[in-house]
């Protein structure tokens, strides 16, 4: 095969990689078999220009026309950029799914330090009096990076908070939770002062996605019909992840403002997604 290059997410050309569609339908659960048929059906199909969106949306179509269930996680990613572009969907995802994990969640909180009142936290967390005060940082762009600013900021904000004792019963601790991942400088800044870090595939092998994909929190957005407009609906309902979505009454959702037909087959994609996980 000739040397193709494709154009990815920032414009920029890199050469194209079989390997890369390969691994990548592997990690969506598909089989070897199916993978090695995906990478065999994209090696005729790529051309020299083409876009990695384009090579994203021709996997995805021909994993929806094989196997639903492995579809739909192979659309992890974007699942989670759509719930942009503000990041407060994302905020109200993230809580959802520390509670789930058992911790006692805020968002959007007004918090004083010992210098400085009224510190915006977009995210605590409480469990076992060990207190998370988070930053979440949405990223609509999926390559872009969180950056050694929002660590220092970060990390600033905490010393004056620590120092306020406004949580003087509590085990606090930072931490910046985001869709994409993190700068070097900000790995190496964060290990070196403690702040917990909660990324895409970091920390290595317990990443945002791991976490996702281990406790089957999908967030609705995965789901094919889950439009802008059934979101609001959904968020203003606090049903943030499929797993409520499948448990939730009919009539709440009708409350909410879904149609029967939206309904049902938001459920029945829920169902085809979660059925192998007893819920």
């Amino acid at each position: 095969m000739k040397k193709i290059f494709v154009i990815n997410a920032l414009g920029e050309k890199e050469p194209f990689s079989l390997n890369k569609v390969y691994r990548s339908a592997l990690r969506a659960g598909a089989s070897k078999r199916l993978a090695q048929l995906i990478t065999e059906k994209i090696e005729k199909e790529v051309y020299d220009g083409i876009s990695t969106q384009k090579i994203y949306e021709k996997i995805k179509n021909f994993l929806f026309e094989t196997e639903f269930k492995t579809g739909v996680r192979y659309s992890l990613k974007e699942a989670i950029r759509k719930l942009g572009p503000a990041g407060f969907y994302f905020e109200k995802y993230i809580g959802e799914i520390f509670k789930k994990l058992g911790f006692k969640v805020l968002l959007n909180q007004l918090v004083n330090g010992k210098y400085v009142n009224n510190y915006e936290i977009d995210f605590l967390a409480e469990k076992d009096r060990q207190l998370v005060i988070a930053e979440c940082k949405f990223h609509h762009l999926i390559n872009s990076r969180v950056d050694l600013k929002v660590a220092l900021i970060v990390y600033a904000r905490f010393l004056d908070i620590k120092k306020g004792g406004f949580f003087k019963k509590f085990r606090i601790r930072p931490m910046i939770i985001t869709n994409t991942k993190f700068t070097s400088q900000v790995l190496k800044y964060a290990q070196g002062y403690h702040i917990d870090l909660l990324g895409w595939h970091y920390p290595e092998n317990r990443g945002l996605e791991y976490l996702i994909e281990s406790e089957k929190m999908y967030p609705v957005t995965i789901l094919p019909s889950a439009n802008s407009l059934i979101l609001s609906f959904l968020a203003k309902g606090e049903i943030m992840l499929a797993s409520d979505l499948l448990e939730a009454k009919r009539e709440k959702l009708k409350n909410l403002g879904l149609k029967e037909k939206e309904i049902d087959l938001l459920k029945t994609e829920a169902l085809e997604l979660l059925k192998d996980n007893n819920i």
